[in-house]
């Protein structure tokens, strides 16, 4: 008979691999904002929210605070280093008050994060207690992270579109919060189950809202790009014409 031990590292290993595609997912938005040199109407909060999260993972599964907890280090690790390349073209790619913005915003998180990290490894003596305070922060970060495409929630359902909200992103982060919900079950860890266990919940309503506006988004894509046809035909019609030039006496 397979052991729950067993069981828990085969879907740990499953949850590792779906969690690289969740931060990858976002891959297409990234092209998209480096095509056009602009971050448009995205959002940089779900990018920032899931780095810092990334960062207390790692901490909550270094063996001084969480031991045997190298699928977690793994899998926050890389998170964090795909998340903070997308917070960096944000940061290019923005403009004056919004790209200050988001420096700050990052820079004040991680600084808070390791001032508060230090703190709890220097003053928490037991693994028990540092797993405990680092798990309820991570599982924090992480239902920010996971409900954080829902702030455009309110534009979605004004405009009737997902454009700004990705598809991908939100798909990715329904498998991964439903992956993870189960290996936080099999040996039941409050601070792995719950955080996910409301991301399934966050995700499928994304999921739902990009099924009630998909039809009415692609509309307003080929609206959009007709529309910039006919005025690029306008331009191209003139500038074919030439100048008129004439005299009056």
């Amino acid at each position: 008979m397979v052991s729950p031990d067993t069981v828990r590292t085969v879907i740990g290993v499953v949850g590792n691999t779906i969690s690289i595609i969740l931060v990858l997912s976002p891959m297409p938005t990234f092209y998209r904002i480096w095509k056009n040199k602009s971050v448009e109407q995205f959002s940089p909060i779900p990018y920032i929210a899931t780095a810092i999260g990334c960062i207390v993972w790692v901490l909550y599964g270094l063996p001084i605070v969480h031991p045997h907890s190298i699928l977690i280090i793994t899998t926050s690790g890389s998170g964090l280093v795909i998340e903070l390349f997308y917070v960096i073209l944000f940061i290019l790619y923005s403009q004056g008050k919004k790209r200050l913005q988001v420096f700050t915003t990052l820079v004040a998180s991680i600084v808070v994060l390791g001032v508060l990290a230090v703190l709890i490894i220097m003053l928490v003596h037991t693994h028990e207690h540092q797993s405990m305070i680092l798990g309820i922060l991570g599982g924090t970060l992480n239902i920010i992270s996971y409900g954080s495409p829902l702030f455009v929630m309110k534009m979605v359902i004004q405009t009737k579109s997902v454009e700004y909200m990705p598809f991908y992103l939100s798909m990715a982060i329904f498998f991964n919060t439903v992956c993870w919900t189960a290996y936080g079950l099999i040996i039941f860890d409050p601070y792995i189950t719950i955080p996910n266990g409301v991301g399934v919940i966050f995700a499928t309503a994304q999921l739902l809202l990009h099924a009630i506006y998909y039809k009415s988004t692609q509309r307003q894509i080929e609206a959009r790009r007709k529309e910039e046809q006919m005025v690029l035909g306008k331009v191209v019609l003139m500038a074919d014409s030439g100048p008129i030039v004439g005299t009056q006496l």
